[in-house]
């Protein structure tokens, strides 16, 4: 069993994290920088010890506070995959991955059998008598991935392992790391902020904001329907947050009604819709049940093949709408930064969703 249940406090940090992963579960970290991402990391691999707290991997309890426990990072069963691939820089290819077999006490032959294993693994075989120096970007860190699955670890985790590729490198070493870890069913965790390596990875997404674990669930369910402003973002859509009074209406503390639909009757919630359903209009429609805010133009970006609009930030410090819009249409309302306008956002195109999850 691979399983981790987590639940640290770090004092220093402002950090409480609690958190649950299911043996064969891959978990996509997402966070700004500074949330404590790394520090999540750290402390299942046992380079950080927690003020308070428990830390469980599999059977074995590897960090206890009250007891005492604290096993060390090299007796935990973890491997780690960073930004760089680290490899010995006087060791072969081949070697590289042999050392984790040959530092758990197997010979040299079994060692260099798993070592080739891996490369085969990793489509990386023909590289076995080359130096580190000898390696691109991308194939060393298909070496570095080959290097940690040869330690045969209960939990692989990923700190930003394709941050450094260049663009053509990095689709190729997500393709291996997504074929890797389905297929051998891993335990994994990946700290990123490219929203393909969750979508392409993980079978969940975890948001950290602040030292909290403030999101969790399915990652495409998280992705489409975001619950907290960093997922918001990164998903690209608008987020509002209030407090909803039925399934159709929400209201900031600010004063604005949002009209929607959703699964939430009370309590705190948030109105999702996309940046692409948002119409822009000079005067005020009067139509079709829908959400108009007034607004002044703030920032004015090309968002691929469109213009994003945005507007000032929101009273409560959150980001202002967004709304995409076509080259003509700017050109067509003169539209610029600074310009009175209405957004228009039809009811049924904003979903209404309980905050928390």
């Amino acid at each position: 069993m691979s399983a981790i249940e987590l639940a640290a406090t770090i004092d220093a940090r402002g950090v409480s994290l609690d958190l649950d992963v299911d043996d064969g579960e891959v978990v996509a970290v997402l966070g700004p920088n500074g949330a404590g991402k790394s520090t999540l990391l750290s402390l299942i691999a046992g380079l950080l010890r927690p003020d308070t707290g428990r830390i469980v991997l599999g059977d074995d309890i590897v960090t206890d506070t009250r007891a005492g426990t604290f096993v060390p990072a090299h007796a935990r069963g973890v491997a780690t995959l960073n930004q760089k691939a680290l490899l010995f820089p006087h060791l072969s290819v081949e070697a590289n991955v042999a050392f984790s077999p040959r530092s758990r006490g197997i010979d040299r032959r079994g060692s260099q059998k798993i070592a080739r294993t891996w490369l085969d693994a990793v489509d990386a075989r023909d590289l076995a008598a080359r130096m580190p120096s000898q390696l691109s970007g991308g194939q060393a860190q298909r070496i570095a991935v080959a290097r940690a699955l040869a330690a045969d670890p209960r939990v692989l985790l990923l700190d930003e392992p394709l941050s450094a590729l260049d663009v053509g490198a990095a689709p190729a070493v997500r393709r291996l790391l997504r074929t890797v870890l389905r297929e051998q069913k891993r335990t994994a965790i990946i700290v990123t902020h490219d929203l393909l390596d969750a979508l392409a990875l993980a079978d969940t997404v975890v948001v950290v904001e602040g030292g909290r674990i403030v999101e969790r669930g399915p990652t495409a369910e998280v992705l489409t329907a975001p619950r907290s402003a960093f997922a918001a973002n990164i998903a690209g859509v608008n987020l509002i947050g209030g407090t909803a009074h039925t399934t159709e209406t929400l209201r900031t503390s600010w004063g604005l009604t949002v009209h929607g639909h959703g699964d939430t009757d009370n309590g705190a919630a948030v109105a999702v819709f996309s940046p692409a359903a948002v119409a822009v209009h000079l005067v005020p429609p009067h139509a079709s049940p829908r959400n108009v805010f007034e607004t002044t133009i703030a920032e004015m970006d090309i968002h691929g093949a469109t213009v994003r609009l945005r507007a000032p930030d929101n009273p409560d410090g959150s980001r202002g709408i967004a709304a995409d819009v076509t080259p003509a249409a700017v050109a067509d309302l003169e539209l610029e930064p600074g310009k009175r306008v209405y957004f228009v956002v039809k009811s049924q195109e904003v979903a209404l969703h309980t905050a928390s999850r």
